[in-house]
């Protein structure tokens, strides 16, 4: 049995550890609820801008837009992988990661050439360790994203689509189901399905000023970022729960550990406390 001195050294060690990590499921508390309500306020814009891309695919102008031009075969596909720019969040990363990683395992089966586009410095770190062809990337985006930010990385991998390099693209998050529960999904990005845009009623016909051409061009670019934007306040969202969930657990766990070696320590010095008395009991009748 480890002595007294030894177990309080790490009694105070657990307690110090618990400190942190309640602070940090604080933190995490508080940013996720300011993660959800920027999710939930960014919705109403993706819904609206979603309607008029629907309608637009429908309303047959002289001009069809590539973003909606399926490719007769696919050669290569492009991959949007969203992960976090830091740790200590479960195993929010790993499942988004081995999503990915498994499907394109299944493309590099079939013969595709995939390039991929990490968004978050786990995704970023682990595409270069296992090999992967990474076209553009962003890390740092903070606890605000802003779409700003996102338009650099997100623009090769539209320009590579346009200029025939990729046939298709996927956008891999996690999407927040609730607190306690998020879910790691893969979404064809391009070319748009009618999945993705919806359905519109009716035929839809527009008066584009100056040309539909530059009109339909801004309008899905602006569709296709705010489609991002999306996966990625879903996904901050996500990490800023899993987070708390997961500081939680090990605050938990902290508690439970003190316990246990206050218990050992409890049980060290009753025997020293013991032993003492039976060496001054044995002394005594010595003499």
């Amino acid at each position: 049995m480890a002595g007294s001195k030894e177990i309080r050294t790490k009694i105070k060690s657990v307690e110090n550890t618990r400190k942190i990590t309640r602070a940090m499921e604080m933190v995490a508390a508080a940013k996720m609820r300011k993660a959800q309500e920027r999710m939930r306020a960014a919705r109403p814009y993706a819904e609206k801008i979603r309607n008029v891309a629907a309608h637009l695919s429908r309303a047959n102008p002289e001009y069809k837009h590539a973003f909606l031009v399926k490719r007769e075969s696919i050669q290569n596909v492009g991959v949007i992988v969203v992960t976090s720019d830091k740790g200590l969040c479960g195993g929010l990363n790993t499942n988004v990661l081995r999503l990915a990683v498994n499907r394109m395992k299944s493309w590099e089966g079939e013969g595709k050439g995939i390039v991929v586009c990490p968004i978050g410095n786990k995704g970023f770190s682990f595409m270069n360790r296992v090999g992967a062809n990474v076209k553009s990337h962003l890390t740092g985006l903070g606890d605000t994203p802003h779409i700003e930010k996102l338009i650099g990385a997100v623009k090769i991998m539209l320009d590579a689509y346009v200029a025939g390099e990729i046939d298709a693209i996927h956008l891999c998050y996690n999407h927040f189901i609730n607190t306690m529960k998020q879910e790691p999904r893969m979404e064809q990005l391009l070319p748009l399905s009618d999945d993705k845009i919806g359905g519109a009623s009716g035929n839809w016909d527009y008066i584009y000023e100056p040309d539909a051409k530059p009109v339909i061009d801004e309008l899905l670019v602006r569709y296709i970022e705010s489609l991002v934007y999306q996966s990625v306040v879903e996904n901050m969202a996500s990490e800023q729960s899993s987070r708390m969930v997961a500081m939680k657990a090990a605050s938990d766990n902290a508690k439970n550990v003190i316990s246990e070696l206050k218990l050992v320590y409890n049980k060290a010095r009753q025997a020293a406390i013991t032993k003492e008395i039976s060496e001054i009991v044995g002394g005594a009748a010595a003499v």
